[in-house]
């Protein structure tokens, strides 16, 4: 669904269609919604990170005015699943898991007394060993978290982030805090490693990362008691996803279950139904709405951060600067449920370039801490930053340009994945062509350092729809069903207004909730304006064609010779025969034996995925003093295929390089011993702030997807993807040093920094 250029409208930047209700503090969250009747729920969290519930007392509590109902897992009609995750965990029952767990839910008429109820309940603990660091779980002494074996989830969320197989399990499946080991081949990559004739090794460590949305975890669950009907107000990325757990979970019909997506105050992969069985299993229980809202620290201490791994890679290549080998090892932290990410970061670790000989181990780990989740292109940052920083010493070792090294190795379309699968349609070349050509990477400054990288990911799609209506009043609605995270609804508008040639001011979106909007998957893994954005351009083809062929037979003139655009239908060539769309509209729906409404409908199911590729390119400098790392300029170039709405995806592009600053330079969520998280709050938790950040310059290359609407690629998750590695192989440039570990804070730099002196 390819349309040539020139275009009218695609293209060119414009503004978010919902800009102005943002800013002005119109937009409406989950935790504005107000109903009556409706109960505050706080929760009452693990205070250890595996202990047995002996005792419960919530006398006090229910003492405390306003308070109307503290329950248990024992009220809960949800009292008999076994939770096989954190989307599908309601409350504890008999044993904690991790410190945070959820254990009680106190309903009270007001906030306050809610607190003040959770304040007074009496819960008593056994402390039970917990191992809570992967080299602990790994420990043969240490005890199994999960004796009858890890529970397997109902659904995989991961498989709403990138469209690639997960490869074969390779467990026996005895018990263990082992709950999946997985490898990934081609060739014989020991040999090969063993022949080669440079060789460069790191060991590479990760810690857990939180998403940073500003807007925290919030639902609010009405209840209709006749019918059973549970409708949920919820901050999500996947309203069809949300409504099918819930109701399997309460053991509903999906019917009976609406979601309403509210305004979304940042998810970046972690809002799939956290709170939602939850908040709806409350409501069923006492018969009235329950309102959930997270706090900062409860949501730093419950929800599904980014894993922690620690990766051993090793390459090998030719004296030339050929990759001959790529061995690696994974150990990644999941936490208490399993949540697989092994797949996709093997994809990618041995994907980014060509090589013949490849073996990627991965280990997966349970420990007694919040089970791992999706954070934008999750697991990329990861394997990115190991990957990288030993291709930048790959290309030392060898006195290579660190970027003609890439270029010689780069993966083209159809040269395999780390699993195997050939690459489609993929952009990596060109934009290492692009950040050879850049000035930053060409001119160096004496003082500072420049680090390159590069990162990528697979980009994911599902099958949508859309509608299209033109009403008698000349305005364009077009139907979506899917949760606009990131300004997709402003591009939409876009594609209808190019289709059908009205001004953009012309087009409205209508998002609907589960009942009433048409099938769309998950905001997540970079497919929305892929997917959706086809099932848009196709509706408004749908409502094209009609309105034609009614404008024909009013205007007495062949198809051909019409003409759309400025919101009205033209005879070429003779410019006083015109008609308005909206008046065109009335005529379809009001004239006797008509067409009917102008009404298009529009469908798609993409066969293929589009990835994204980006170039990186980061100027710091560092205080040999302190370690203090200043990023100064900052480079992200990135093939988009073609940008529908080119603010929105430099927004993206930004957005994403800042968390990759994040990653780099300042996050981890740290436990201590005990799982005890000591970072549980903004004081404790650095994200990066405006004096942390330069200035960020976009380049974005323009490679077609395939089969993609207009060219698009999915541009969401690949800005993340490079950030920490290109400011490794940076401070590499400036210092020296090289770093093993994330996040690359002062007193990390400065001791690899001292290391460096010692060795001199």
């Amino acid at each position: 669904m390819t349309q040539q250029a020139p275009h009218r409208y695609l293209g060119k930047a414009r503004k978010l269609v919902d800009g102005v209700e943002k800013v002005t503090g119109r937009a409406r969250y989950a935790g504005d919604v107000s109903l009556p009747g409706m109960l505050h729920g706080k929760l009452a969290l693990s205070l250890f990170a595996h202990a047995r519930i002996t005792r419960i007392d919530t006398a006090a509590a229910l003492k405390i005015p306003g308070v109307v109902a503290v329950l248990t897992a024992d009220d809960l009609p949800t009292r008999n699943r076994q939770p096989s995750s954190r989307q599908t965990t309601t409350l504890a029952r008999e044993v904690v898991r991790y410190r945070g767990e959820p254990v009680a839910l106190v309903l009270a008429t007001s906030l306050a007394a809610a607190e003040d109820g959770v304040a007074a309940l009496q819960i008593d603990y056994e402390p039970l060993p917990a191992p809570v660091t992967a080299e602990a779980a790994l420990d043969p002494a240490a005890p199994v978290i999960w004796p009858q074996g890890a529970p397997k989830a109902d659904t995989d969320l991961t498989a709403a982030h990138a469209a690639v197989a997960r490869g074969e399990e390779q467990s026996d499946h005895v018990a263990s805090n082992i709950h999946e080991q997985k490898r990934f081949s081609r060739g014989d990559a020991l040999a090969a490693l063993a022949t080669a004739e440079v060789v460069v090794a790191g060991t590479y460590r990760t810690a857990i990362v939180h998403q940073g949305y500003l807007e925290p975890h919030a639902v609010v669950a009405d209840i209709e008691p006749i019918r059973k009907h549970i409708t949920l107000y919820t901050s999500t990325q996947g309203q069809f996803g949300v409504r099918d757990e819930v109701a399997r979970l309460l053991g509903l019909r999906t019917s009976q279950v609406t979601v309403v997506p509210m305004t979304v105050g940042g998810g970046f992969g972690a809002k799939y139904g956290i709170l939602d069985p939850l908040a709806a299993a409350a409501a069923l229980a006492v018969g009235r709405p329950v309102r959930i809202v997270l706090d900062r620290s409860e949501d730093f201490l419950t929800t599904t951060p980014s894993p922690a791994s620690t990766i051993t890679i090793k390459l090998g290549a030719t004296r030339e600067g050929v990759l001959t080998a790529i061995v690696a090892e994974m150990v990644i932290d999941n936490g208490v449920y399993p949540f697989t990410l092994g797949g996709i970061m093997s994809t990618l670790l041995g994907g980014y370039y060509r090589c013949p000989n490849v073996q990627i181990d991965v280990v997966e780990v349970l420990t007694h801490k919040p089970q791992a989740g999706a954070y934008r292109a999750p697991g990329a940052p990861q394997v990115t930053f190991a990957l990288e920083s030993s291709i930048d010493e790959l290309a030392r070792r060898l006195e290579l340009d660190p970027l003609e090294l890439r270029l010689r190795n780069a993966a083209t379309t159809g040269d395999p994945m780390g699993n195997n699968d050939p690459w489609p349609s993929m952009g990596l070349r060109q934009v290492l062509e692009a950040a050879a050509n850049h000035p930053l990477w060409r001119e160096r400054t004496p003082g500072s350092g420049v680090g390159l990288a590069i990162g990528g990911w697979p980009c994911g799609m599902s099958p949508a729809a859309a509608v299209c209506r033109v009403d008698t009043d000349g305005i364009v609605r077009v139907h979506v069903g899917s949760v606009d995270i990131s300004g997709v609804n402003s591009s939409f508008v876009l594609v209808a207004a190019e289709i059908l040639g009205v001004p953009p001011e012309q087009v409205e979106i209508v998002a609907g909730d589960t009942r009433s909007g048409p099938f769309a998957g998950p905001s997540g893994g970079s497919q929305i304006t892929y997917s959706v954005a086809g099932a848009v351009a196709a509706a408004a083809q749908e409502a094209r064609r009609q309105l034609l062929e009614v404008a024909a037979d009013m205007l007495e003139a062949r198809i051909d010779d019409l003409d759309l655009r400025d919101g009205a239908i033209h005879v070429r060539g003779l410019p006083g025969r015109t008609l308005p769309i909206g008046e065109v509209a009335r005529r379809a729906q009001e004239q006797q034996g008509g067409p009917g409404p102008i009404v298009g409908e529009g469908r798609t199911a993409p066969a293929e995925n589009a990835p994204g590729f980006v170039a990186h390119i980061v100027q710091v400098t560092v205080d040999n003093e302190t370690g203090r790392v200043q990023p100064l300029r900052y480079v992200a170039i990135q093939d988009v295929g073609f940008p529908l709405n080119p603010l929105m995806v430099e927004g993206q592009i930004h957005g994403g390089a800042v968390q990759g600053i994040g990653w780099g330079l300042h996050e981890a969520l740290r436990y201590d011993e005990n799982g005890e998280l000591l970072t549980a709050s903004l004081m404790d938790y650095t994200l990066p702030r405006a004096a942390d950040v330069p200035s960020i310059e976009t380049v974005l290359v323009t490679n077609p997807a395939p089969n993609g609407p207009f060219g698009a690629r999915g541009v969401g998750e690949p800005p993340i993807t490079a950030g920490a590695a290109a400011l490794a192989n940076a401070i590499r440039d400036a210092t020296g040093a090289r770093i093993y570990e994330l996040p690359m804070r002062d007193e990390v730099v400065w001791r690899a920094m001292q290391k460096g002196v010692n060795k001199q």
